[in-house]
């Protein structure tokens, strides 16, 4: 049977069915879901282009798009921003071409000189030319790692050093609560961020992940006595956590609260029957980077694919760009009313 290729735009009716396909797919990711298209559309105001794939009245592939574009940053066509996974989803090859096929038209219809695929795991060698699809793999890397349900046997799995690091949280007498509220948590991440030079989210793009997706995210709140220093963002998938966007207040890191905070979410999450804990993607390089890894997770490259205009190159928007250490420099300079003004009106045209 041919493939038809729809938009989500044109057919909201199918959004029951798309989550089905994705949540049925081996590869279906938290960021395939159909519910971020309205996140991107009402936490930043980009365009979105939700194209699925159809044959004889059943979806057989997703693709997930929105609009980028920024005065500083230029433009660009991502699947999906903001996520550190997407890409095309697919049941097969034809479905698969299909929805390069359409993405690569919405490209050009939009006048971007790159589609961005952020894939967390390499398609079948045969499905896409490399030549065509050319890969960014030196940059990304994603850190997934089992879980069980005995807390000590997680805490054992941890390395020496770094579990020895947790226990001084607990010794401390730290605390973990769980809420749905955004507001502390949004407090404490923009001032972590503020203090590694990087531009905050807005207080909105928060409150709109707590009400799309209420019934499959939490917020953990560290205290330190009736304090609190450190704060995650959690989203739940099938079996899986996925703790986003945390930080910590200056004194964090004299209680040690991040890293118990990702032990109490490790604990909570294995309780409620999550058995793979995914710590999300870092640049290679970082400081985030050695912190996931010494908690024994191994690395993983992403598959991220660059479909180019002609003459057109790969965008390289990540902070480790020579040409952004001046404004990260300064940035961490900034009081934190300023930063936490200024920021949402440039991070979200970084995708």
């Amino acid at each position: 049977m041919p493939i038809t290729i729809r938009s989500l735009e044109d057919h909201a009716d199918a959004a029951a069915a798309w989550d089905r396909f994705v949540g049925t797919h081996p590869d279906g990711t938290f960021f395939h879901r159909a519910d971020w298209r309205r996140v991107i559309e009402a936490g930043f105001g980009h365009r979105t282009h939700f194209l699925f794939a159809e044959r004889d009245g059943s979806i057989t592939g997703v693709l997930p798009l929105a609009e980028v574009r920024s005065p500083l940053f230029g433009k660009s066509l991502i699947s999906l921003p903001f996520c550190v996974y997407g890409g095309p989803l697919a049941a097969d090859q034809q479905s698969f071409a299909a929805l390069l096929d359409a993405g690569q038209a919405r490209m050009r219809a939009a006048r971007m000189p790159a589609l961005e695929l952020r894939l967390r795991d390499q398609p079948p060698a045969d499905w896409l030319d490399p030549a065509l699809w050319p890969a960014k793999t030196d940059l990304y890397v994603t850190f997934r790692k089992p879980i069980g349900a005995d807390d000590d046997a997680n805490l054992k799995a941890i390395p020496r050093k770094q579990r020895a690091v947790v226990r001084k949280g607990i010794e401390h007498g730290l605390t973990g609560r769980v809420t749905g509220g955004v507001d502390r948590l949004h407090a404490i991440y923009a001032e972590s961020v503020r203090n590694l030079g990087t531009p905050v989210f807005s207080r909105r793009y928060f409150r709109v992940l707590a009400e799309i997706f209420r019934d499959s995210m939490d917020v953990v709140e560290i205290l330190d006595g009736d304090n609190p220093v450190a704060a995650v963002m959690n989203f739940y998938w099938r079996d899986e956590v996925l703790p986003y966007y945390g930080g910590g207040t200056a004194s964090a890191r004299n209680c040690h609260a991040n890293d118990f905070m990702y032990w109490d979410v490790m604990r909570r999450a294995a309780a409620r029957g999550c058995r793979l804990f995914d710590y999300g993607r870092s640049k290679l390089g970082t400081g985030s980077f050695s912190f996931k890894k010494n908690w024994g997770f191994t690395p993983a490259p992403l598959d991220y694919r660059f479909p180019l205009a002609p003459g057109a190159t790969i965008p390289d928007h990540n902070p480790l760009n020579p040409k952004y250490r001046l404004f990260i420099a300064g940035w961490k300079k900034l009081p934190l009313p300023i930063a936490n003004l200024l920021g949402p009106h440039i991070v979200r045209g970084v995708g």
